[in-house]
């Protein structure tokens, strides 16, 4: 039986187009869905958006037209990334609109171990924006931490979720790393959270509050699902819960790998609320949750009103897809706030893909087109050292590096070999074992490189294929000017 992971993105609020700032993520969770499937891992890879929220509702109402119309017009926003930055998603699901969802997490509620789910009256503080409630003693101010935003006050009979009887359960499986936060530091504010005593949350709300929006509760027609709780439940929902298939016998109970991909903003739901909730309804949690930070644009934070909202597909569209995706996952931090700078983006074409990369592989095309060279056929090449450990604790950036390091070592090797001088001199056995050395090299590096660059890798194993060569007439990078 083979090897089995599951992959996902959070879903997005769909009160907006996408940005920038969702463009890294989903190119994050890429990157990794791609590397399990090149280690041999069957992969399920899922992304979708999150439509039955407040915050919906909220700019609907503000553009004049229905939740649905909205949740329609910008989930269609954020599946067209799927094409246009090339991301290999096995599914992609929408809680507003699909009944596999919607009966699913009506089954998750019931499946709720008995006395888990209590009905009380609460006043509480609540941030649409984050849709999350906030103490007065957490947030004294009364503004949101996040968004910088007025706290609402909010009064009503909600269902709760007595997350505080998982308290001791979710530090231990955190501990032990049987659910593995990744990086350490989100770990320890996770910790730290924890021991500070867990409190029994809302996951309900008035169906009068939502709008009438949202998921009934089972049961009880006066009240919706609270956004996080049916959110959540969607990483099962699309591997069809709801009638408990094969899928999600294979891609989640039987799962060798379960990784989530997230923000740093919702580190808390996605590893002590959805394990809990999990392991209150009897089923296996996430092996790995990786929180990556935010980007800033030109040292600013993304906002409409500050006009600073990048397009992904403009960006792709002007730059490439690949090189957008180099940038996202080579020029930014993978667990730290980063600064996306277009200018920034530029130099590092430059210098790795144009200079390095493209140099490289015009210099080895033109040697083996005009030595008439054939390759051999080679089988997976082994990663550069480094290569695993760092894609394993989701270091792009060191991943990537180690396959640069190996075209560096290739241009210099190039340089001391001068090996136009063979071709001249008629070292023909000479110039076939350094074009064999350096072309499985190359192979070496479009194998690995495929979960960053999947055109380039592709490009790049057509021309150093086991047939003759298939030079371009354009370079692999042209230089662009800044």
């Amino acid at each position: 039986m083979s090897q089995t992971a599951f992959v996902s993105t959070a879903i997005p609020y769909v009160n907006a187009k996408p940005h920038v700032g969702f463009a890294l993520e989903i190119v994050q969770a890429d990157a990794i869905a791609r590397y399990f499937r090149l280690t041999g891992y069957d992969t399920f890879f899922l992304t979708g958006t999150d439509e039955n929220s407040l915050k919906n509702v909220r700019a609907a109402a503000e553009l004049g037209i229905t939740t649905e119309e909205l949740c329609n017009r910008n989930s269609a926003a954020f599946q067209a990334l799927i094409p246009g930055l090339n991301i290999s998603t096995s599914d992609f699901i929408r809680t507003s609109q699909e009944t596999r969802h919607s009966r699913g997490a009506q089954k998750f509620w019931l499946r709720t171990r008995p006395g888990d789910i209590y009905k009380k009256y609460y006043t509480g503080l609540y941030c649409v924006g984050c849709e999350d409630f906030y103490t007065e003693k957490d947030v004294p101010s009364g503004v949101c931490p996040e968004h910088q935003t007025p706290l609402e006050r909010v009064e009503e009979e909600n269902y709760f979720f007595r997350l505080s009887a998982y308290q001791n359960q979710l530090i231990k499986l955190i501990e032990t790393e049987q659910l593995r936060i990744v990086p350490a530091t989100r770990k320890n504010e996770m910790l730290a959270f924890a021991k500070g005593g867990l409190h029994d949350f809302s996951i309900s709300r008035s169906r009068e509050r939502a709008s009438n929006w949202g998921i009934p509760v089972p049961g009880d027609s006066n009240q919706v699902m609270y956004v996080w709780y049916d959110a959540l439940a969607n990483y099962i929902t699309a591997l069809d819960y709801a009638d408990e298939g094969e899928r999600l016998e294979k891609y989640w109970i039987e799962c060798n790998k379960r990784a989530h991909v997230i923000g740093k903003g919702i580190n808390r739901f996605h590893t002590l609320y959805w394990p809990a909730m999990l392991l209150s309804a009897g089923l296996a949690i996430p092996h790995e949750v990786f929180v990556h930070g935010y980007l800033t644009v030109n040292g600013q934070k993304i906002s409409k009103s500050l006009g600073n909202v990048l397009d992904p597909l403009a960006q792709a569209k002007q730059y490439g897809v690949d090189p957008l995706r180099y940038y996202l996952l080579r020029g930014m931090s993978p667990f730290e706030d980063s600064d996306y700078s277009e200018e920034r983006l530029i130099a590092l074409y430059n210098t790795d893909l144009a200079n390095n990369f493209g140099n490289l592989v015009r210099r080895v095309e033109t040697v083996a087109e005009t030595a008439g060279y054939i390759a051999n056929a080679s089988e997976v090449p082994e990663a550069p050292p480094g290569f695993h450990d760092a894609m394993n604790d989701f270091r792009f950036h060191d991943a990537l590096s180690t396959l640069w390091s190996v075209m560096t070592a290739l241009n210099q090797r190039i340089d001391r070999a001068k090996p136009w001088e063979m071709q001249k001199q008629g070292k023909n056995q000479q110039l076939r074992e350094f074009l064999d050395e350096t072309v499985n090299r190359l192979r070496s590096i479009a194998y690995w490189l495929e979960p960053f660059m999947p055109a380039t890798a592709q490009t790049l194993r057509e021309s150093f294929g086991a047939e003759k060569f298939l030079k371009r007439n354009a370079p692999l990078f042209p230089r662009l000017n800044s």
